[in-house]
């Protein structure tokens, strides 16, 4: 009798979570009242314990055990991917309950000229399960070819958006972007995630650029599509110019109800963003010039403004009233502190606001923190150091927001300094 009666129970509460489930996918106001409040877990506060004494770890001290609300200052960068694969529904879902105000999508084509939601046009090889499913590993733009240890030839393949349709993509599985060089069969080349992340929130499941609009809708967050580069030749087919896929992008959120002021529309291209700010100007009044000079421009040093080009001064004179840089180019090591650079300094004169990316990305602090922290390299020394180098992009740069892979360090950090997103102050903790 008693075996029956918890087995009743559990099936009740089962038919009654589903329910809370549907209704919530049916309701945005249930679903967005359910992430009203930020769950930031154990990570930001083990970071303040990691400071070394002083005002900023007494101020955020303070802060442990307060309630903490979204924020805008706080921006899932592919939603959640320390731990969750990236542009998953898991991933989007857990950027949410974590309180980031604004959620990204990076935005690629498929073969039939649909939208999904993935880093790059050519990385499922590296970020799904494809290389696994060999009806769709056959059409990859290039086959799995296997390690060769002697001579020296890693794993390789390559499989992008545009070989599969929106059909054939939603069939895929998310995993942790990552890939064994040395493998040699399909399964093996699906290891290689880094040992400071994890796999054990995945698969996932992949998103659709409108499905990740329904969704974040229905969390009452806001959305940064970022419009991928291609890797093929436009325009694509023939006739799928670059200037059908921006506008695309846009029309995606003008269909589904969504207000220009919810968008932050972005890209590496500034043409891009000059196209949204002549074609879509309610949309282009913020989108987000991605700024990759660093790799693009021969000569382009973050400490030197003469080699900017355009110069801040144009950018802005172009209509671009947000810049968004790496960490590293915002900032410098002097005398052990973390301090605003040339570029910082540029683009608050030229009355840019500034984003930037991304926190949680590279790799332990410990050793330098790898590629985003490669200009302060010399003055961290553990992760704790992030929240130094938060305190300098706010209080300092005056960022209007940060992405990061694990959106609960900045909402931690933005309800503390009471930042609510436009780089002013609000009522916080």
């Amino acid at each position: 009798m008693i075996r029956r009666a918890i087995l009743l129970f559990a099936a009740i509460a089962a038919d009654s979570g589903a329910a809370l489930a549907e209704t919530a996918a049916k309701s945005p106001v249930t679903a967005a009242a359910a992430m009203a409040e930020a769950s930031v877990g154990v990570r930001p506060l083990a970071l303040v314990d990691g400071l070394e004494d002083g005002p900023l770890k007494d101020r955020l001290s303070a802060c442990i055990g307060k309630p903490t609300k979204p924020t805008e200052w706080s921006i899932g960068h592919r939603g959640a991917p320390l731990q969750f694969p990236e542009h998953s529904r898991q991933s989007y879902l857990a950027a949410a309950r974590q309180g980031a105000g604004i959620i990204e999508c990076d935005v690629a084509f498929t073969s039939d000229r649909e939208l999904v939601c993935r880093h790059s046009q050519c990385d499922l090889h590296t970020t799904t399960d494809i290389l696994t499913r060999p009806d769709l590993a056959a059409k990859c733009s290039q086959p799995f070819a296997p390690a060769d240890p002697a001579s020296g030839r890693a794993a390789s393949a390559k499989c992008c958006t545009s070989d599969l349709t929106l059909a054939e993509f939603m069939t895929l599985k998310a995993k942790m972007d990552s890939s064994d060089k040395t493998a040699t069969t399909p399964e093996a080349y699906q290891g290689g995630n880094p040992t400071w992340r994890t796999t054990l929130y995945a698969p996932g499941e992949v998103m659709s650029h409108k499905g990740y609009i329904a969704l974040i809708k229905s969390l009452g967050r806001k959305f940064t599509p970022e419009l991928k580069t291609p890797e093929v030749a436009m325009p694509f087919g023939g006739d799928y110019s670059q200037e059908a896929y921006a506008s695309q992008m846009i029309e995606d959120y003008k269909a589904a109800g969504i207000p220009a002021s919810d968008v932050f529309a972005q890209s590496f291209r500034l043409d891009d963003v000059k196209f949204w700010i002549a074609h879509y100007p309610d949309f282009g009044s913020q989108a987000v010039y991605l700024d990759d000079r660093d790799e693009t421009l021969p000569g382009f040093d973050p400490m030197q403004p003469e080699s900017f080009e355009p110069t801040m001064a144009e950018l802005a004179d172009a209509g671009v009233k947000i810049i968004a840089p790496p960490l590293w180019m915002l900032v410098t090591g002097k005398d052990g502190a973390i301090v605003p650079s040339p570029y910082a300094k540029a683009a608050k004169k030229a009355g840019l606001k500034i984003i930037t990316w991304s926190l949680e990305r590279s790799g332990p602090l410990s050793g330098g923190g790898g590629w985003y922290y490669q200009s302060i390299a010399d003055v961290v020394h553990s992760d704790a150091d992030m929240l130094r180098l938060l305190d300098t992009l706010a209080n300092d740069i005056g960022v209007v927001g940060v992405f990061s892979d694990w959106p609960a360090t900045t909402t931690f950090f933005a309800n503390c300094l009471g930042l609510d997103g436009l780089g002013t102050a609000s009522a916080g903790n």
